[in-house]
């Protein structure tokens, strides 16, 4: 079994750097550990798996994981890796064209087109792109999370100092794929919630400051007759609150809260998973992969927002290598470009 053992003996609070590594590891080893149980109902992974406490191989009777190995993280963080490649080849500026051009070449490169990989509004908008429509005509309206599951990096680039900044930092990268107002609210809960974890900001104070957020940017943007992301989000709050056990809190949250792939859905419940886990990565991970439905977008999202909040350390090493080994990836040199132009923009 994985050792899930979390190193929780410091009391020394995590630099920007670690709480930047941090929140990276935590969007691959949520995207990984969640990888397996992809767009099953909660009642066919307990049936299947029991309980996943381990990272796993994709099973073969799972046709969205069954190419996956043990460790290997989907295209959630990928394109997460993408938008990072797009943030340093300009400088630490956020440029939707740059951006859609790396991701173009990502889904390219492993023939994402041809694959049961890419949500519809993104693989919409980047067979677009790829008939050369320019990107301002490209509509994509739609209310999946493929922004807010990769918006992470945006988080640790900009600080909350300038609001406004941050919204359009958090709109300029979703963009290449999504443009709906629900998608950019959601794009900028995620992220917000984890620039402020870099910033130092205890989960108490960061879950007040998301719903008026959610709202804010949800009508200035207003394209579609979705429901309110700020109310859903307080509704999923209520759940975890509620609750008796991480059991009855998880069932709550599938029953009503939801875990399928649109923004209205997966980003309150991403949050009402980090509250779960009272902000532990591992834990988080583990409540996600078991959920049941888009487990691996809501992990990824929330075990990243948990991974800024307790920084590197509380991520296990072992979990870490295996991570970058079966990936190839070294987010130390990300995470070390990202904090250089946060500290650039302070």
């Amino acid at each position: 079994m994985f050792d899930l053992t979390i190193n929780k003996s410091s009391t020394i609070s995590p630099t920007p750097q670690q709480r930047i590594l941090g929140c990276l590891y935590g969007q691959a080893i949520g995207d990984a550990f969640g990888m397996p149980s992809e767009l099953w109902p909660r009642a066919k992974v307990r049936a299947f798996f029991g309980w996943i406490n381990d990272f796993l191989d994709g099973p073969q009777e799972n046709i969205a994981a069954n190419e996956f190995v043990r460790g290997q993280f989907t295209d959630d963080t990928c394109q997460a890796v993408a938008l990072m490649d797009a943030i340093i080849e300009d400088k630490g500026t956020i440029n939707p064209l740059t951006i859609a051009r790396n991701i173009m070449t990502w889904a390219e490169r492993i023939d994402a087109f041809n694959k049961n990989i890419l949500g519809p509004t993104s693989k919409g908008a980047l067979i677009a792109l790829q008939r050369g429509t320019p990107l301002d005509q490209i509509e994509a309206n739609g209310v999946t999370n493929g922004a807010s599951m990769r918006i992470a990096p945006i988080g640790c680039l900009m600080t909350t100092a300038d609001r406004e900044a941050f919204i359009e930092g958090v709109r300029l990268a979703s963009i290449p794929t999504h443009k709906s107002d629900i998608a950019i609210a959601g794009s900028a809960v995620i992220a917000w919630a984890i620039s402020r974890a870099i910033e130092g900001a205890s989960w108490c104070d960061i879950r007040r400051e998301l719903p008026p957020l959610a709202h804010e940017v949800q009508t200035r943007f207003a394209s579609t007759f979705s429901a309110s992301l700020a109310r859903r989000i307080e509704l999923a709050f209520q759940c975890v609150q509620q609750a008796h056990t991480i059991e009855s809190g998880l069932d709550e949250i599938y029953d009503l809260i939801g875990t399928g792939m649109d923004v209205i859905e997966s980003i309150p419940t991403a949050l009402a998973m980090v509250e779960l886990a009272e902000g532990d990565p591992m834990l988080c991970a583990q409540l996600c992969a078991n959920l049941g439905g888009d487990t691996d977008t809501i992990g990824a999202m929330a075990t990243a927002i948990c991974g800024a909040l307790a920084g590197v350390t509380a991520l296990p090493e072992t979990a870490r290598q295996l991570i970058a080994k079966t990936n190839n990836i070294d987010f130390g040199h990300y995470a070390e470009a990202l904090a250089h132009y946060r500290q650039q923009e302070v």
